[in-house]
């Protein structure tokens, strides 16, 4: 029998790294936005292994071929970048150090000494892989290592446990709805505010009907690179999105990693999840009507939130105080398009629109360190809140709308009004169907803007280091500049 021969896998090698004979790969894709948080993290010399993790097929191969290309532009030598596709077959039963002296013999680079930058992709596919990086890290100052895979739960398992002090954590989401518009080349549907209008900062639009149909395709199709550019995906989400990602993280990668046996439970449960999201629900609730012990449930939600397929959202009261039992809670699809994928795509009419409009603006928050919360109490709601940190005061608060009823009759506002009263809060912001504008009833400013424009709005700021105020976008650039450099710093001194 023959055996793969070590000629083999230096072909192989020189195959996955074209830049090393002057090729340029993936230059006619255009990169995600989040390459601008990602690339960044390359550049210092921190002794630490980037683990770059996230969901199945949200671009996470074609990030990292895009961070070579900078490299390249940046003027490193093609030869001291070396790119390895772990999850192919000829390189089983190779270590991570084998894979590197392979990469010596066939550049002539001494990794051992020579500054180089090294990607493993999918690194999942290695037995054991945290121990062999964090040895690589603790014997080769001169390497920068960057690591990926589609194991989400697993990846962050093991970087929690051995990676502490070695590894930077960096999670690639699904498309946000400002990254779906600039891929698409449909940005221009949006415009920065009037400079006349400083108060004015969220962008503002005159196709808001255009804006919405591309709204409403976002939440059907729009959380993964592929499908926003395959009209042949679209015609049939399901076998991509489901087959294809959903169904191999629950048979697949949740059962390998924590053990589970009853494969259709969790699967049931995900369902359930997945038709309910943005809705409250409670461990009671999803026992009884599944027949599942309660401890069970809770842990199938952690697996979940674990591989990032949803986001559980925990309540507070009126006057924005923790319940010290999380009996009741909303959970979210970390990608609105899931869910077109399970059951069926949605018109703009239909009344799951608002839950998922909710689900959409919740999933461009989660790609931040912001922690929000829904408020709740016996006659009332708000969709969404952000207590300050030393505080724990509310400090704005959102309620999500897909009408425009509520402009028009703003007094039916009253559970907005009331918590803003009980809350001290001079204002609240709520988003609509089509229409801009501001009031003021009961003392309490309310701004309308239609939930496209502040998905989009979101999505920019968090990508662009602007956080702070929902209805803001500007924050001063020296701001900016002065978190980034703290933060290095910070990362530095780690």
């Amino acid at each position: 029998m023959q055996e793969i021969s070590p000629k083999d896998v230096i072909r192989r090698l020189k195959l996955e790294n074209p830049w090393w004979d002057g090729e340029v790969p993936w230059r006619n894709l255009k990169p995600r936005a989040y390459l601008e948080l990602f690339y960044p993290l390359i550049e210092p010399d921190v002794r630490r292994a980037i683990v770059l993790m996230g969901p199945r097929r949200v671009g996470k191969t074609v990030l990292i071929h895009h961070a070579i290309q900078r490299l390249r532009e940046a003027g490193v030598s093609p030869n001291l970048i070396c790119y390895v596709s772990v999850d192919h077959p000829i390189y089983n039963g190779l270590s991570l150090e084998k894979l590197l002296d392979v990469y010596s013999q066939s550049t002539g680079i001494d990794y051992r000494k020579d500054r180089a930058f090294i990607f493993f992709d999918e690194i999942q596919y290695l037995r054991k892989w945290e121990t062999h990086l964090k040895s690589l890290v603790d014997s080769h100052r001169n390497l920068k290592i960057i690591a990926s895979g589609s194991a989400a739960a697993a990846l962050r398992l093991k970087t929690q446990e051995s990676g502490a002090g070695r590894f930077t954590d960096f999670l690639l989401p699904p498309l946000t709805f400002y990254e779906y518009l600039e891929l698409l080349d449909k940005s221009t549907l949006l415009k920065n505010p009037p400079q006349e209008e400083p108060g004015k900062s969220l962008f503002v639009t005159d196709q808001i009907d255009q804006l919405n149909h591309e709204f409403v395709r976002y939440l059907n199709f729009g959380g993964y690179p592929e499908v926003i550019l395959s009209p042949l995906i679209q015609s049939d989400p399901a076998r991509f999105i489901k087959a294809d990602i959903i169904d191999k993280v629950l048979l697949r990668d949740l059962p390998s990693l924590y053990g589970i046996s009853d494969i259709q439970e969790l699967n049931y449960l995900f369902t359930t999840l997945a038709f309910n999201t943005a809705r409250e629900i409670s461990l009671e609730e999803l026992s009884k009507n599944s027949g599942v012990a309660k401890n069970t449930i809770k842990r199938y939600i952690e697996y979940l939130e674990a591989a990032f397929l949803i986001k559980v959202v925990h309540r507070v009261d009126r006057t924005a105080k923790r319940f010290r039992r999380a009996n009741f809670f909303k959970v979210y699809l970390t990608n609105p398009s899931m869910r077109a994928a399970l059951f069926s795509p949605v018109e703009a009419e239909e009344d799951v629109m608002g839950a998922l409009a909710e689900t959409a603006i919740f999933s461009q928050w989660f790609h931040s360190d912001t922690t929000l919360y829904f408020a709740r109490w016996q006659d009332g709601e708000v969709d969404m809140v952000w207590l300050q940190g030393r505080t724990q005061k509310p400090n704005w608060a959102v309620e999500v709308k897909w009408s425009d009823r509520y402009c028009d009759r703003p007094s039916e506002l009253k559970n907005v009004i009331g918590f803003c009263h009980s809350n001290r809060l001079k204002s609240a912001l709520v988003t609509s169907r089509t229409k801009t504008m501001d009031c003021k009833i009961e003392n309490v400013s309310l701004q309308f803007v239609p939930a496209s424009i502040y998905c989009y709005s979101v999505g920019y700021n968090i990508i662009h280091h602007k956080h702070g105020n929902p209805g803001k976008i500007e924050i001063e650039e020296v701001e900016v500049q002065q978190t980034r450099t703290k933060n290095r710093r910070a990362e530095t001194e780690r």
